[in-house]
């Protein structure tokens, strides 16, 4: 299917996202988290790729590396809708590239990880 004309069911409607984490730019989210309602399990920044990109990449963390690679399965949002999906992200939306977190499976709070190698059959 054609990216351009895949329509989502987001997990959040529209009217319920808030301005809690604004002007913070853009990033790109599994639809684990946004179609699929699960919380941020993964999350790092990396240099932008491009303006008004954040660097930041958000996952759910149970996704197969065959889903990760599926450009499908990711969208670009701004950091505030994610920020809406997961409130415990916000407190590191200023961290600088080159940073990495993942949810703590006992106790549910990020803890920080060692900055994902780029996979050279992704990209």
């Amino acid at each position: 299917m054609d990216p351009a004309t895949r329509r989502r069911s987001f997990f959040l409607p529209f009217e319920a996202i808030r301005p809690l984490a604004p002007c913070r730019g853009l990033g790109l989210a599994t639809d684990r988290i946004t179609v699929d309602g699960h919380p941020v399990g993964f999350m790092y920044r990396e240099e932008p790729d491009y303006p008004n990109d954040s660097g930041w990449r958000f996952m759910a963390g149970d996704e197969p590396r065959e889903y990760i690679n599926d450009p499908d399965n990711w969208a670009l949002y701004d950091v505030n809708v994610i920020a809406n999906y997961d409130r415990d992200t916000i407190p590191f939306l200023d961290v600088p590239a080159g940073t990495a977190y993942e949810r703590h499976p006992e106790r549910g709070c990020f803890r920080s990880v060692s900055f994902p190698e780029r996979d050279e059959e992704a990209g």
